[in-house]
């Protein structure tokens, strides 16, 4: 009986230690495919958190942004130009600086608001000089320029840095157009407004269905009325093509000419189709 014991002993031990490689061999299995689904799922957040930030660049680059040019130092005053840019094209212009008070601020309201136009409709820093205003307007294509060069460095304004291709409706833009379809400008003129001081008449001209220029082809003229209608039709024509609508601003002191650009541009408007 003795010698029995210790063989009892043994085999007691050896089934317990197969019944434990038994158990292990059963555990091993289901943790497996939970290791391999952790592990599988990591490279997928990592693939989609490199996604993200694709998107937000490409969402800065189609976006709306600011670029003020350098101050032109001119004999009369400074002048510095901010552009917006939306899509590589100038949407709008103003000048944040400009000769102030006496001759030279006079001038400066009457010239700067047709730079203003003149540079959204060439998209470039080839506009003209507006008479009387010889100072005002060099510097001002000064500090455009200036603007254009920052908005081609920052890689959103290129097509209005580049070259006149994409400025002002000409022979070489419209054949342009009909190479990619419906981009060819035309030139639409609003019916006449009758106002106590005058008739006022509004001619636009629309590309891609929006207003890249408008003009005053009638207007009240001699006297005061005039003198306010040679101040107003400059601001109301930047605010057509600045709201791509009839929905603008009246400007001081000439409500009646203000009124009739309205009815005008409406007109024109609704021939265009807008």
């Amino acid at each position: 009986m003795r010698k029995s014991h210790p063989i009892r002993r043994a085999v007691l031990a050896g089934a317990a230690t197969v019944s434990g490689i038994v158990l292990l061999l059963s555990l091993k299995p289901a943790s497996d495919p939970a290791s391999a689904s952790a592990a599988g799922a990591a490279p997928q957040r990592t693939a989609a958190a490199q996604e993200s930030p694709q998107g937000g660049s490409g969402a800065q680059r189609t976006g709306t942004r600011s670029v003020t040019g350098d101050v032109a130092r001119t004999q009369y005053g400074d002048v510095q130009v901010r552009l917006t840019v939306s899509g590589g094209r100038i949407t709008a212009a103003e000048a944040v600086q400009a000769p102030q008070g006496g001759l030279s601020g006079q001038k400066s309201e009457l010239a700067v608001p047709k730079l203003n136009q003149e540079a959204v409709t060439s998209q470039s820093a080839n506009i003209d000089t507006v008479s009387g205003a010889t100072y005002t307007s060099g510097g001002y294509k000064k500090s455009l320029q200036s603007a254009l060069d920052k908005a081609k460095a920052g890689g959103s304004a290129s097509g209005p840095a580049s070259g006149s291709s994409s400025g002002a409706p000409s022979g070489s833009s419209s054949s342009g157009a009909a190479g990619s379809g419906a981009a060819q400008a035309r030139t639409v003129t609003g019916e006449a407004a009758q106002t106590g001081y005058g008739p006022v008449q509004v001619r636009i001209t629309v590309s891609n269905g929006r207003i890249t220029k408008a003009e005053a082809v009638q207007a009240p003229q001699g006297g005061l009325s005039g003198q306010k209608s040679e101040l107003a039709v400059p601001k109301l024509n930047q605010e057509a093509v600045t709201s791509q609508s009839a929905n603008i601003d009246t400007v001081s002191g000439a409500t009646y000419t203000s009124g009739g650009y309205k009815k005008s541009l409406q007109s024109a408007l609704d021939k265009a189709g807008g």
